[in-house]
């Protein structure tokens, strides 16, 4: 399992929408976003550049820690 902190989620809203464009990235499988942690686990069927991991996070919204 890989981690990836988030900054700037507040609801359950921002849950969904952190775990629904993580889920899209090839190679991203199992995704796990946890509010009061502020963080989303996933795994990877292929390797996955961390920073196409944190781009997404951005053009959602938030700030990938």
């Amino acid at each position: 399992m890989k981690t990836v902190k988030i900054r700037g989620m507040s609801c359950m809203h921002c849950v969904k929408a952190v775990a629904k464009v993580l889920s899209e990235i090839d190679g991203v499988t199992d995704v796990r976003v946890d509010l009061s942690a502020g963080e989303a686990t996933f795994e990877e069927a292929t390797p996955v550049d961390i920073e196409v991991i944190r781009e997404k996070i951005k053009k959602a919204g938030y700030e990938p820690g």
